[in-house]
């Protein structure tokens, strides 16, 4: 590929990825008013302060920064110590202030600095002393101000400068002295200036190593060089009024200029065929913007005469046509430029001659068609048609070009392409069609485009993508699709793009097209039109079958947009990912390094507590809708070192304490800007600092909660302790009789009569005992109606609402009292429920049967709550031994017994004392 063409590749590519912002967060503390960025893999440290309001130089840029942005502030003057141990520092860029002044010895601690840029300040003078200490200082610019002089000694201590651009001044001839002076100066720009002449023997200097002099836009009227101060001079850039005397006796002290530039320079053909016999080694030659155009057709042609001329500008001539004698004795001539002339045809031989022309630039002209000139250009390898007319392509338009490494034809008004048009292009690399009418891609590259790299369709108004449209394109690295409308793809519609590695396309508003057939892109950017969902046809995630993809950018044009949960799904060496006006449930991608969901209206982070980005080292939230900050969402990205949340309204309370606390203490993540953060709410801290906040005022009150808190605890544990120790029965007692005493209440206003004469509770385990002896006396022998669970409970009825209808159903309770009665939760219920309807209604409803001896201790309180309230005697069968009949004659008394209050005792056994 030419050396053009991976520039486009490299440009577009790098404009790519620095809207990624790919840049690797430095562990360091949030800055006042800068941020700490450093690039990936490297030991740079770059502070940028640019555009802050600054009026002085921050005192907290970290000590190890090597590049330093103080541009578009308010700083009017560089005093002593603004920059005391920066001494690492290698870059520093103060475009855009208000310097007029630097104090002596300022720059002192800025050993190791290699490049100042002081650009648009209000300097006046360079003084003595001014850049003392700058050793190693290489390039140094001053465009932009109103320097008049230059001390002397301004300049003495720059001994490794190399570059000084001093456009835009006011300096005149005496000034260039002092600056050629510098031993290892090797390019001045001086253009915009007031000089009037360059002349050696004016310049007081032995010899120079200078290799590039820009003087254009001066008032020269004189160049004369008549020492040999210059011989390693390769450029010299010249514009000036009509008249200008060159001087330069012998060609020997010009010998190593290669590059002659002459702008808006009106001279008389003898003086320029004395400029071309004094620059024997000139290369390229540039005619631009000359007035008169016969002399200009003269210069032409003595310039193609000097068979050593290879490359000829003539861009800015404001040409209508090209003539086929100007350009007749310039077949030596390998590039020609143009450009930026009113051209509207030429002649059909004016590029006859050029049979080693590998380079043309016809952009920014009138063209409406592709000039029959260059058909015959064989040799040609880069040409550039770009912000033209053109309307069509036809089929023999590019005949013969079988070189053709790059064609732009970007910026014109293309509506069709036949698949002729390329036919002969087969080592054609770059291609740029973009900002034209194409409307659909009708087979045109099928033919002869296998070595296709870069291919730029952006700015058209595609209609819809087939399957096959890329299929012939094997080589291709580098799609753009970009336009400001949607358009559908076909299924297949990227196959055959095997070693595509970017792609910028515009998905249609129902679908995110299916890519397939792309297996090795890494970059991959979406620009969105409509909504946007998975595929109709293809319901898969539509990143399926990018196992490669790295940096995905999704940009939305207007309103906002939802994605299918699944939408991201699968990206799993995703490392950078953008999304404007962009929701989705976001999918885990363990290796992302680079989130950015600015714009997206996002309320609550708690989406990534979830989101598994163990990886994630920056993390870009500008101008969303968050007013609080969770902690825990920090804890969940450990690898974090860069957080940037500017533009949210951010809410001055104690529920940011946290974040503001960690944003101060933090020593890992760098919090873009934090300083800057204004406070939204409440409203009496609208227009207040988010760090401003005093957080102590939250511990304060948090501690004297916490106090109030533990000992209302300790009270309450105390109390409760209490409670349970001597009052918890009573306690039971009150809430289970108040219980009683509502369903009680409720049966009476009903007034259901009984339906059973007693319910029996029992214990499973004891259930063997109540059907051999208990039922064959009380219900066959005395026939009673008894009421059982197993036999009587209503299915689907909740177990203690068929409970409470047995006990208050039943004019007795009969209790089966024994261990396993007394371990079991259900039997202690329905006992203490027997109990309570006792204690409410006062009534002789309770039965005990003890079916085993129990110690007094061992009974549930329940059954102590009764003896509380009505002193009974109790039913034993183990008392009975051998005398059932009278054990069952004393049941039989008490079920006869009324329901009246009563104290006798019918019952026999020992009374419990």
């Amino acid at each position: 590929m030419s050396v053009m063409g991976c520039r486009f590749l490299l440009q577009g590519l790098l404009f790519f990825l620095l809207s990624l912002l790919q840049f690797n967060p430095l562990l360091a503390y949030s800055l006042k008013s800068c941020t700490v960025t450093s690039p990936d893999n490297t030991t740079e440290v770059w502070v940028g302060c640019s555009d802050q309001g600054l009026a002085a130089v921050p005192d907290d840029v970290p000590r190890n920064a090597t590049s330093l942005d103080l541009s578009s502030n308010h700083i009017v003057m560089i005093n002593s110590g603004d920059f005391n141990s920066l001494s690492k520092l290698r870059y520093l860029h103060m475009k855009t202030n208000w310097i007029s002044g630097v104090d002596d010895g300022a720059f002192g601690d800025l050993s190791e600095l290699l490049e100042l840029e002081m650009d648009k300040n209000n300097f006046t003078k360079l003084s003595d002393n001014m850049f003392h200490g700058l050793w190693k200082l290489t390039i140094l610019s001053l465009e932009e101000n109103q320097i008049t002089h230059v001390s002397p000694r301004a300049l003495q201590s720059l001994i490794s400068l190399k570059t000084v651009r001093l456009n835009y001044n006011q300096l005149q001839t005496v000034e260039i002295r002092t600056i050629l002076q510098l031993p290892n100066l090797q390019e001045l720009f001086l253009e915009f200036n007031i000089l009037t002449s360059f002349q050696t023997n004016n310049l007081q200097v032995n010899t120079s190593n200078l290799r590039t002099l820009s003087i254009g836009h001066n008032y020269i009227q004189r160049f004369s060089i008549t020492t040999d101060i210059f011989p390693h001079l390769q450029s010299v850039h010249l514009s000036g009024p009509s008249g200008l005397k060159w001087d330069v006796p012998n060609s020997t002290f010009l010998r190593s200029l290669t590059v002659l530039d002459l702008h808006m320079v009106d001279v008389s053909c003898d003086t320029f065929v004395r400029m071309l016999q004094s620059t024997e080694s000139l290369q390229t030659l540039a005619l631009t913007a000359m007035t008169n155009r016969r002399v200009l057709a003269a210069l032409v042609g003595i310039s193609c005469r000097n068979r050593v001329v290879t490359s000829l500008d003539l861009s800015e001539n404001g040409f209508v046509t090209i003539a086929d004698t100007l350009l007749r004795s310039c077949s030596q001539l390998t590039e020609l430029d143009l450009s930026f002339n009113d051209l509207q045809d030429m002649s059909d031989l004016a590029l006859t001659s050029l049979k080693q022309l590998r380079c043309l630039e016809l952009n920014n002209n009138y063209l409406k068609t592709v000039p029959r000139a260059i058909r015959g250009l064989s040799t040609l390898e880069i040409f550039n048609l770009s912000f033209n007319f053109i309307s069509e392509l036809t089929c023999s338009d590019f005949l013969n070009l079988t070189r053709l490494t790059e064609l732009h034809l970007d910026q014109n008004r293309i509506s069709v392409v036949d698949g002729c048009v390329f036919q002969d292009l087969k080592n054609l690399r770059v291609l740029n069609i973009s900002g034209n009418a194409v409307r659909k891609l009708v087979d045109f590259f099928k033919v002869n485009s296998k070595k296709l790299e870069v291919l730029d369709l952006s700015g058209n108004f595609l209609i819809v993508l087939k399957q096959g449209d890329f299929r012939n394109l094997p080589s291709l690295r580098y799609l753009d699709l970009q336009s400001g409308k949607y358009y559908p793809a076909n299924n297949g519609a990227f196959e055959g793009l095997n070693g595509l590695k970017t792609l910028i396309v515009t998905p249609f508003m129902h679908n995110v097209m299916n890519f397939t057939g792309m297996p090795q892109l890494e970059n991959l950017k979406l620009l969105v039109t409509f909504s946007l969902k998975s595929s109709y046809d293809n319901p898969e995630p539509p990143f399926t079958h990018l196992p490669s993809l790295k940096n995905l950018i999704i940009e939305k044009y207007d309103g906002q947009y939802d994605m299918s949960a699944d939408f991201l799904k699968g990206l799993k060496c995703l490392e950078n990912f953008r999304a404007d006006r962009f929701f989705s449930l976001f999918q885990p991608i363990p290796n992302l390094q680079a989130l950015d969901l600015s714009n997206n209206k996002l309320r609550s982070l708690d989406f990534l507590i979830w989101a598994n980005l163990s990886a994630l080292r920056q993390l870009t939230l500008r101008h969303n809708e968050l007013t609080v900050i969770n902690e825990t969402v920090l804890q969940s990205l450990p690898a974090l070192t860069y957080l940037d949340l500017f533009g949210n309204p951010f809410s001055c309370d104690c529920s940011n304490a946290g974040f503001i606390q960690w944003v101060i203490s933090n020593n890992q993540t760098q919090v873009v800007n934090a300083h800057q953060y204004d406070c939204a709410f409440p409203l009496s801290k609208k227009g207040t600092k988010l760090l401003d906040f005093d957080v102590q005022s939250c511990w304060m009150d948090v501690s004297f909660l916490c106090f109030i808190s533990s000992t209302c605890l300790v009270v309450l544990t105390l109390l409760s302790s209490f409670i349970y120790h001597f009052l918890r029965w009573q306690l039971a007692y009150g809430f289970y009789l108040f219980l009683a005493f509502l369903y009680d209440s409720r049966k009476k206003k009903k007034g259901t009569p009984h339906q059973f004469d007693a319910f029996v509770s029992y214990n499973v385990h004891d259930e063997a005992w109540v059907y051999r002896e208990m039922l064959p006396v009380l219900e066959e022998e005395q026939g009673w109606r008894l009421c059982l669970h197993h036999r009587d409970f209503q299915p689907g009825k909740p177990i203690m609402e068929n409970i409470t209808d047995a006990i208050y159903g039943s004019r007795k309770t009969i209790c089966v009292i024994s261990r396993h009665y007394l371990q079991s939760e259900w039997c202690s219920r329905e006992i203490q429920m027997a109990s309570f309807r006792l204690f409410d209604e006062h009534k002789d409803v309770l039965i005990l049967l003890f079916l085993e001896e129990i110690p007094t201790q061992q009974l549930s309180p329940y059954y102590r709550m009764r003896k509380t309230v009505k002193r009974r005697t109790y039913l034993s069968w183990p008392q009975a031994g051998q005398h059932t009949g009278v054990f069952w004659q004393n049941v039989r008394r008490a079920l006869e017994t009324g329901d009246g209050p009563t104290d006798n005792n019918l019952l026999t056994g020992p009374a419990d004392s």
